[in-house]
């Protein structure tokens, strides 16, 4: 599945940065998101720094549940890397 998430790390800024099972990586801003719902913990830098890779998922994920679709994070990033040429 190309969805899958092989390594992902909080860069400043509310920035995450992924790569994919097929090599496709980048950096995305997730900043829209801080605060609102489950990401209220996100509005502390340090839980934001908690990402990790839930390997049997293939998900980006933080502690209390929280998680970020992968196919969601591909669409995005695509189009970030197309209107970037």
């Amino acid at each position: 599945m190309l969805d899958r998430i092989d390594e992902a790390e909080a860069r400043p800024h509310h920035r995450i940065w992924s790569r994919f099972e097929d090599g496709l990586e980048g950096e995305l801003s997730v900043g829209h998101l801080v605060g609102k719902g489950v990401f209220e913990a996100w509005t502390d830098e340090a839980e934001f720094r908690k990402v990790s890779v839930d390997e049997d998922a293939g998900i980006v994920a933080w502690p209390g549940g929280i998680d970020l679709a992968p196919d969601a994070l591909r669409t995005r990033l695509l189009e970030t890397l197309t209107k970037a040429l």
